[in-house]
């Protein structure tokens, strides 16, 4: 089933590269915070690094000037992200998560199948704004587009 505005994330493990890889759990990422985190089905693919986290990157000012963090996420592994977030000069202060083997997307029901690409288990594209770990707000986009999901579109729709 599919995570729902009101709902609280669930408990999972998520990696980032500092120091090495490094675990970060759904608690330590959404306890007490504003947090908008958005999901790409691939770091490297074309929309997801030509608009999507630039998007995100650009507009990292607004959301942090609301107390809002910002982190992606996507079915790559750790290093993946960090040579990604390097390649598009991400700011340190945006949070580059490695599903590695979708189990968060899954839980999320966010999961896709991408085989038929070479890339198997995927996250879709999506974001979702959470407080203290409460779905507020979840845009997720129907496959192949890019509407909802942008740092410019989440920004219009939390206020």
């Amino acid at each position: 089933m599919t995570i729902q505005i009101g709902d609280r994330i669930p408990a999972a493990i998520l990696n980032t590269l500092r120091d090495g890889v490094q675990p970060v759990t759904t608690d330590e990422l959404f306890a007490g915070r504003k947090v908008v985190l958005f999901s790409v089905p691939g770091a490297f693919t074309p929309t997801c690094t030509a608009r999507h986290l630039p998007g995100y990157a650009e507009q990292l000012p607004e959301f942090q000037a609301r107390g809002i963090d910002v982190a992606c996420m996507s079915v790559n592994d750790a290093f993946v992200m960090d040579a990604w977030a390097k390649s598009q000069n991400v700011p340190a202060s945006l949070t580059m998560l490695a599903d590695g083997n979708g189990a968060f997307a899954s839980l999320l029901g966010l999961e896709f199948d991408a085989s038929a690409f070479g890339m198997g288990l995927r996250a879709r594209r999506f974001a979702l704004y959470a407080e203290d770990g409460v779905v507020k707000h979840l845009a997720v986009e129907a496959p192949g587009e890019f509407k909802v999901s942008s740092a410019e579109a989440v920004l219009a729709a939390i206020g």
